[in-house]
């Protein structure tokens, strides 16, 4: 029974992770319908950004790694304007080949800038872990859903009550009539990349808190899973991210600890198969009615 809570407690910190890195690939599909492939490199180039400025600059890891959450907010907007505002009329093949192509160029330039050695990870979040009778709890694991919790809850206030929420989700339903009626379309996209892009700097944190060490690829995999978790929950719902993303951890981590830590990840894809054929928006996904 300990080591199926403990098995539990790890599904949760690392499917709080999936989920921050979700939400900011279902921010950017619920508002502006692109996916940004590029997203999980953006993870890569926070934890490096954080990594530089703790050690180039003298700054400490907390500071690092806010630094790490503008840059990484300005490449989304950099990102947006300059290779993703000229395809929004083309087609989605080609939407992913700039993606792929964003990939491999952040990729290639961490590569050139810090080399391909792994790099440890400055110690940001610094929580010990404490028992509750025989078990025992990572208080990185608490730390993180707590915050993944606070920042779902944040993003759905964010988009249903302010006055830009309120236009992204008008932008969503139908940029022509929100042009129509007032609200910059440039601008409210601009602001999602920026979220989303922030969202995945606060992932980097935990992802590196965790993993300790970081390397040109690092932000590769854990894209793919937080992409199957926010499909998993229904891509363009916040919610469905967040519990995309935590199902998906402990289904990982429950797949290591009793079936085969070689068959973790195709029995996750196989989950994620199984219910998009049962209920293909996902869990917490609604369809789309369009009218002809």
């Amino acid at each position: 029974m300990n080591q199926l809570i403990q098995t539990l407690i790890s599904g949760l910190s690392l499917g709080s992770i999936y989920a921050l890195i979700a939400l900011g690939y279902t921010m950017v599909y619920g508002i502006a319908k692109m996916l940004n492939f590029a997203h999980g490199d953006i993870i890569m180039v926070g934890a490096y950004t954080c990594i530089w400025a703790t050690r180039a600059l003298g700054v400490s890891p907390i500071l690092g790694a806010l630094i790490s959450i503008v840059v990484c907010s300005m490449l989304g907007i950099t990102i947006e304007s300059l290779a993703y505002r000229p395809l929004r009329q083309a087609p989605p093949l080609a939407v992913l080949i700039t993606a792929i192509g964003i990939s491999y160029l952040l990729q290639n330039l961490a590569l050139l800038i810090f080399g391909s050695e792994q790099i440890g990870y400055p110690t940001v979040v610094n929580i010990p872990n404490f028992s509750i009778g025989e078990i025992t709890v990572d208080g990185k694991a608490v730390c993180t859903l707590i915050v993944t919790s606070l920042i779902m809850i944040a993003l759905h206030l964010f988009v249903n009550k302010t006055r830009i929420g309120k236009a992204m989700r008008a932008v969503s339903e139908d940029k022509d009539a929100a042009q129509l009626m007032g609200i910059d379309v440039n601008k409210t996209i601009t602001i999602t990349f920026a979220i989303g892009s922030a969202l995945a700097a606060v992932a980097s944190i935990f992802y590196g808190s965790v993993y300790v060490f970081i390397r040109p690829n690092t932000g590769s995999m854990p894209g793919i899973k937080a992409f199957t978790a926010a499909v998993f929950g229904g891509i363009g719902s916040i919610p469905g991210a967040m519990l995309g993303g935590i199902l998906l951890g402990i289904i990982e981590q429950l797949t290591k600890a009793y079936v085969s830590t070689l068959m973790a990840d195709a029995i996750v894809f196989g989950v994620l198969i199984l219910v998009l054929i049962i209920k293909p928006t996902g869990l917490l996904g609604t369809k789309d009615h369009e009218k002809v």
